[in-house]
């Protein structure tokens, strides 16, 4: 295992629990887990999403950013709480926070294949005419980064003692989201020291690929924030609200934010990919009876993952 810091997030190579012997998978399995406990977050290698579609990705993201506005505005579709399409700067806000958050973002969702009745749950996606690529690549990364997340819940899952498959029912055609983030360069002596509040996902898991500029800080057991930057080829992959919740909070959801950089790099826009694992809608989170510890009380009431969900979009200003 490698530190990318002295908080000690530890490196994890998704190839031994893939590839790897049993002995090799029982570690991977262990390492993941007790960094779940303790810090919340993991650096893996050997994921599936490659360094072309990456770059590719960054690429394209770039360009739909760089459009005119009154463009990009065309693609704000109002009704949807921003699930799809384009949302524009500052219309989001960390839950306890009424100052909305210094980026605008787009947001790539599931695609329904077959007769699975939740296609009706979800909006169609929104192409943007002007970047064909965009659009394309767009959705390679989510299938890719969906295709990693399932085998890091198969880990998990074992690690929690139950079926290495106890996920991937439950994440099939889930109300995942591809969310490319634009924090625009900062012109003006800010109100805020950060570009984004500090928060916890509302997710099962959440990967991260490489942000293309610092400023993710994670708050560790000693209250204090710490960096976090990405080793090459590596992605971040953190645990959600809705994991935590699940697992009657054995599992961390960590607070993270986005700092602003140093008055010298104020000129340099932030570019941040993450994908967001949720499962389907009718998924419980209620406490995992493999988690409740003797004479314990689970933590959260009974609820499932889409009322869950509806409730964190109305704290965070996307949903009225």
């Amino acid at each position: 295992m490698m530190d990318l810091h002295e908080m000690g997030i530890p490196s994890v190579d998704l190839d031994d629990f893939i590839k790897g012997n049993d002995q090799q998978k029982a570690a991977f399995v262990q390492s993941l887990g007790q960094a779940y406990e303790h810090i919340g977050f993991v650096a893996v290698k050997n994921h599936l999403i490659d360094e072309p579609t990456t770059n590719q990705l960054y690429k394209q993201v770039q360009s739909f950013f760089d459009l005119p506005l009154s463009t990009k505005l065309q693609y704000e579709i109002p009704g949807l709480a921003g699930q799809r399409g384009y949302t524009s700067f500052g219309k989001e806000h960390a839950k306890d926070s009424n100052a909305g958050d210094l980026k605008e973002f787009w947001h790539f969702g599931q695609m329904v294949t077959g007769e699975d009745p939740i296609k009706s749950e979800y909006p169609e996606n929104v192409w943007v005419d002007e970047l064909p690529e965009f659009n394309a690549v767009g959705i390679k990364a989510y299938k890719d980064l969906e295709s990693t997340g399932r085998f890091m819940l198969q880990a998990i899952a074992l690690y929690l003692n139950l079926d290495e498959n106890y996920f991937d029912d439950k994440i099939h055609h889930g109300n995942s989201i591809l969310r490319p983030i634009h924090y625009p360069p900062i012109t003006a002596e800010p109100k805020s020291a950060v570009r984004a509040g500090q928060h916890e996902d509302i997710n099962l898991i959440t990967l991260l690929i490489g942000a293309s500029a610092e400023g993710l800080q994670v708050l560790n057991k000693q209250n204090e924030w710490v960096d976090v930057t990405a080793l090459p080829n590596h992605i971040v992959v953190n645990v959600g609200d809705m994991l935590q919740r699940l697992t009657n909070g054995k599992l961390k959801s960590t607070t993270h934010r986005v700092i602003n950089p140093p008055r010298e790099k104020w000129g340099t826009p932030r570019y941040s990919i993450p994908f967001f694992l949720h499962p389907r809608s009718e998924m419980r989170l209620d406490c995992l009876p493999e988690c409740i510890e003797n004479g314990e009380d689970p933590k959260w009431e009974p609820i499932s993952a889409g009322e869950y969900l509806d409730q964190r979009l109305t704290e965070i200003g996307l949903k009225k």
